[in-house]
């Protein structure tokens, strides 16, 4: 699950060149680059400096993204969509993502550039729309392969079928429980995944290739890919069953060595892990308060302390849009990218390539964010493969299973739609035992609004099962629970506090539990214990409630370990059959759903 800004409270856990870059397509980049434009011993760009020749420095492209998320269609909603601050200092927002789009853009962005890498920076895979989804996110695989990619890290939610199905991912093959989808056997990933911090805990090795060099012509570039340390903390249990997550900068300085010793002196981290800038439009000037003011989050310190030797990060997991100077330990400007999310941007970072030393130019690196708009053509190729796989998901996805009136949101520290699925796991709770009191909901576990626009021909206010998959898609059940009464308040606290202390996770509450929540104090403290109530009457720390929440929760995960210590437990049906299950007995046609107020826990900023 993607860590979110405190602003959103949607976060996990866990621990930037001057010289502007002025792009050519004006209002849809960000920019950055390096101190010093001059380069060394190059006075002009004639022999010295080319694009595509011999020289001695060499341009090299890099085109990156990160967080896809197996969004092969558009994604729906604020989901859909960028922020782009104007020039007069109001914002608009564009709509982006989709990977026809997506296609056209790299392909575009490639056009007369001989040297030309796509990278990506993990969580390609996980948490996806029905239409990959359903494929254990084969559709995803062949999408990456047809666009080109070279190489990724793998991300947290790359684990949420476990290692095992992650090496299918990468090698081929049949899935061992559902088969072969199509009439060829699935031929895996055409690019290597990167795992340099995830070892297998009794051979002690990494599960994956930790580094890959890229060669043309004499040019060398090597990447090293790391996920988050804290990967475990937010996958379920089974899916990193066996294996060890290493600090991500011990990891990519041992492996810098290891290149440095083949020769290979360019090198990108790709790192599973990311920061917060301080404004949500991707084409923030990051630097613009200071080198490092722009942006904060783990990556900040992670970037401070990897070695020298690496050139550039490109970063993920928060889902922001970034690109930051950030000082490496001698003191030096290194660009420090994200791309956002669902395929809505991707970064062109121009890496200049010193063929007498085998380094990176840093003074000469250019990067920018770059919006995948849907007014180009779309690429005919993942026309023709998201069709193939929509005519196999199509029975099952196009089935309606409610209906509502307008919108519902997934955004903001309460949001409408986790309180109608927290509502529904409150009444699957009850039909397991009528004593269930509440139930508590991981906003990290919603990946998309509901819509009320058709998506699909299906009409609107319709909810497909393909929506409500895309909402929830990590087949967690709905777990109940005894807790007393002080158990739930130490789980209310420890949404903002130990691991969630820096960046708050604000669980959503099903109806009859209120409480505030005041950010002006810090820690714990932002619960007010006073305030908190179930169905009106002020909470018993003696007495036991019954508590409905699902899997993931119930084993302690997102840094809520309390949650994991309850006690009776019986389970039950998976969260999106109780989403569907709620949404079928409470709206028809004539009497959608109307979008929860999002009022029961009151924010005191």
């Amino acid at each position: 699950m993607p860590a979110t800004s405190p602003a959103s409270a949607h976060q996990e856990r866990r621990r930037r060149r001057t010289n502007r870059f002025v792009a050519l397509t004006a209002g849809v980049v960000t920019v950055g680059a390096l101190a010093a434009a001059a380069l060394p011993g190059s006075a002009s760009a004639g022999e010295e400096h080319r694009k595509g020749g011999y020289g001695r420095y060499q341009d090299v492209q890099l085109l990156s993204f990160n967080d896809l998320h197996g969004n092969l269609e558009p994604p729906a909603g604020s989901s859909g969509r960028v922020t782009e601050t104007q020039a007069d200092g109001t914002t608009k927002t564009i709509d982006a993502g989709g990977v026809e789009y997506l296609a056209t853009h790299l392909r575009q962005a490639r056009k007369g550039e001989k040297y030309s890498i796509t990278a990506a920076g993990g969580d390609m895979v996980g948490a996806s729309p029905l239409i990959s989804g359903l494929f254990h996110d084969e559709p995803t695989i062949e999408a990456l392969n047809k666009l080109d990619l070279d190489v990724t890290s793998v991300g947290n939610h790359e684990f949420d079928e476990g290692a095992r199905e992650l090496g299918r991912l990468q090698n081929g093959g049949c899935h061992p429980k559902d088969g072969c989808y199509a009439d060829k056997r699935f031929k895996g990933a055409d690019f290597p995944y990167l795992a340099a911090n995830v070892l297998d805990e009794k051979t002690k090795k990494p599960i994956l290739k930790p580094y890959w060099v890229w060669k043309k012509n004499g040019v060398k570039v090597g990447f090293i890919g790391v996920t988050l340390e804290g990967t475990p903390d937010i996958v379920s249990a089974e899916g990193v069953k066996g294996l060890s997550f290493k600090d991500e900068t011990e990891t990519i300085n041992k492996y810098a060595k290891v290149l440095q010793k083949q020769g290979v002196k360019s090198i990108v981290a790709l790192i599973h892990e990311g920061g917060f800038p301080a404004s949500t439009s991707y084409n923030y000037d990051c630097d613009s308060p200071g080198a490092g003011d722009g942006v904060s989050g783990p990556i900040v310190d992670i970037a401070k302390n990897v070695t020298p030797q690496v050139d550039a990060l490109v970063t993920g997991h928060t889902h922001s849009a970034y690109v930051c100077s950030i000082a490496d330990p001698a003191g030096k400007p290194r660009m420090v990218t994200s791309a956002a999310s669902f395929g809505r941007l991707y970064t062109d970072t121009t890496l200049t390539y010193d063929r007498r030393t085998g380094d990176i130019a840093r003074t000469a690196v250019k990067s920018a964010n770059r919006v995948v708009t849907r007014d180009v053509p779309k690429a005919p190729d993942m026309t023709e493969l998201i069709s193939k796989w929509n005519t196999l998901a199509a029975p099952i996805g196009n089935k309606p299973i409610g209906y509502i009136s307008g919108d519902i949101g997934n955004t903001g520290t309460e949001s409408p739609l986790g309180d109608l699925i927290a509502d529904a796991q409150l009444a699957h709770g009850k039909q397991l035992d009528p004593e269930t009191d509440l139930a508590l909901m991981n906003p990290g576990g919603i990946r998309a609004p509901l819509t009320y626009a058709a998506k699909a021909g299906e009409g609107d206010g319709v909810v497909t099962y393909a929506e409500g998959f895309t909402v929830q898609p990590f087949a967690n059940t709905v777990n109940l629970q005894d807790f007393t009464g002080a158990q739930v308040i130490q789980a209310l606290k420890e949404q903002v506090s130990g691991p969630n202390a820096a960046a708050p996770k604000v669980l959503q509450v099903s109806s009859g539990l209120t409480y505030t929540l005041d950010l002006t104090k810090s820690g714990a403290d932002r619960v007010v214990t006073d305030s908190i109530k179930v169905n009106g009457a002020a909470i018993d720390p003696a007495a036991t409630y019954r508590v409905a929440t699902n899997s993931f929760l119930a084993g302690g995960g997102d840094g809520f370990p309390t949650l994991g210590q309850g006690t009776n437990d019986v389970v039950g049906s998976d969260d999106l059959t109780a989403l569907e299950q709620y949404l079928t007995a409470n709206s028809s046609a004539s009497n959608p759903i109307a979008p929860p107020k999002a009022d029961r826990i009151t924010i005191v900023k």
